[in-house]
């Protein structure tokens, strides 16, 4: 069922969405939707990301047809509402689409979730420093191999032989921004696979968690080691101590 949303309402939410996106998007390059058109009508943009948004961090999966009935009460004549995927894939808001391969929350086709205002889209680029001359360099240096696999550059995959390996910029820690000193090169089975998850050393080597959803997928007795660990360590204490 599609909520209704008081003007104040949009405007508070979207007000809330600028101070995540200023305190944590806005330097990896994800572009902030403005609220108003030429025609000072909500944007299609704004929209979508405000009905996502209800209730952060507590977000719902929201179907497409619900946010079409949405987006008809402020623009009548839109057929068929892309916003959600298009703020995704290709303008970096974290918002998981059902038919992905989603690791944090399960969705059928048609169905759009908010996972988070403080991480762009995982396999958004457009945070990329693309004028980083040293690029070449750096790939030499790893002799154009996959940091992490060892795959040559122009040749097949090892793990995926019918694949031919293209080298990607990716982040050593991916809770940091992509910037010179935090990139190695990974062929694109190895960056898409653990994205996110793991912070890398220059050799590719997985040294730390980065995603604590990692934990949330283990086995139960590596759980209870970990939970051990962290009770020790933190002796019950409130989680904002």
């Amino acid at each position: 069922m599609t909520k209704k949303l008081s003007d104040a309402e949009i405007k508070n939410i979207y007000a809330m969405i600028c101070e995540h996106h200023n305190k944590y998007l806005k330097s990896q390059g994800v572009k902030m939707p403005g609220l108003l058109d030429k025609q000072r009508k909500f944007t299609k943009d704004a929209l979508v990301l405000v009905y996502l948004a209800r209730k952060y961090p507590n977000t719902k999966k929201v179907s497409k047809e619900e946010l079409t009935v949405f987006i008809r009460q402020y623009h009548p004549n839109v057929n068929d509402v892309q916003q959600a995927r298009h703020l995704g894939a290709q303008k970096g808001w974290y918002i998981a689409a059902g038919g992905r391969d989603n690791r944090d929350v399960h969705l059928i086709r048609g169905e759009y979730q908010l996972v988070s205002l403080e991480k762009p889209y995982p396999a958004f680029h457009g945070h990329r420093i693309e004028q980083i001359e040293d690029w070449e360099e750096l790939k030499k240096e790893y002799g154009y191999r996959c940091a992490t696999c060892g795959s040559k550059e122009g040749g097949p995959n090892i793990h995926w032989p019918n694949t031919i390996t293209r080298l990607q910029k990716a982040h050593k820690d991916p809770n940091k921004p992509l910037v010179p000193d935090n990139i190695i090169p990974q062929c694109e089975k190895c960056n898409r696979a653990d994205r996110n998850n793991w912070v890398y050393d220059e050799r590719g080597r997985v040294i730390k968690l980065a995603n604590h959803n990692v934990i949330k997928r283990s086995d139960k007795e590596i759980r209870r080691k970990v939970y051990k660990i962290l009770s020790e360590e933190f002796k019950g204490a409130p989680q904002n101590e």
